[in-house]
């Protein structure tokens, strides 16, 4: 007993497309030869930028990769990320360097202080052979607020050893970061649950 003739015919033509669609991702796939470390940007006024960072943390993670965390901004509370993070052991090096969002410290030479330590750290890290992927947590942030100097930092990550992969966050990312980059997602706000009244919770947020 044969199907629906019609159905036949629409698996058939769903097959034929799908064949030719596979030709030519391969044939798109099999011209990329490029092997090298990149540089991402995530930026954007919606949620989920550092949160994309740490689930390629993870993936990298387990490759067996070493990765390092510089946190430029954010202060030293307790997240849900860093404690499970930490527990790969000497498999991540992890430095929260910030002193809390700029408008907690209202000093801005404390803050400038606090950047520069971070950055000191991330060139160090950098340095280090053994990291293959460095998240610098945003790292955007202080550089809108010029409390880096950007002419470096554009050039010490245009310049970066060859294999080493690097993700920038935080909002309005430079155009001189931008282009630069091997990569940028711009993550836009179509909804916040804290606009309507729903506090930072842990596990969400932190």
């Amino acid at each position: 007993m044969t199907g629906d003739p019609t159905t036949d015919q629409d698996a058939e033509r769903h097959k034929a497309k799908m064949a030719k669609r596979k030709a030519v991702q391969d044939a798109e796939v099999a011209e990329k030869r490029i092997e090298k470390g990149v540089l991402l940007v995530h930026t954007g006024t919606g949620k989920g930028k550092s949160t994309a960072a740490f689930g390629l943390v993870l993936r990298a993670l387990g490759h067996g990769w070493r990765v390092g965390v510089v946190q430029f901004i954010k202060g030293a509370w307790t997240t849900g990320e860093r404690g499970a993070l930490e527990r790969f052991g000497d498999q991540i090096s992890w430095h929260t360097m910030g002193e809390g969002f700029t408008w907690e410290t209202q000093d801005k030479a404390r803050d400038i202080a606090a950047a520069g330590r971070a950055w000191s750290k991330a060139k160090e890290l950098m340095a280090d052979a053994s990291i293959r992927l460095l998240i610098l947590d945003e790292l955007n942030i202080a550089l809108r607020y010029d409390y880096l100097p950007l002419d470096e930092v554009i050039e010490t990550l245009r310049t970066r050893r060859q294999d080493l992969h690097v993700v920038v966050t935080g909002r309005n990312a430079k155009p001189e970061l931008i282009a630069v980059a091997d990569g940028v997602t711009e993550m836009a706000a179509v909804k916040h649950h804290f606009a309507a009244g729903v506090k930072a919770q842990e596990g969400i947020e932190f």
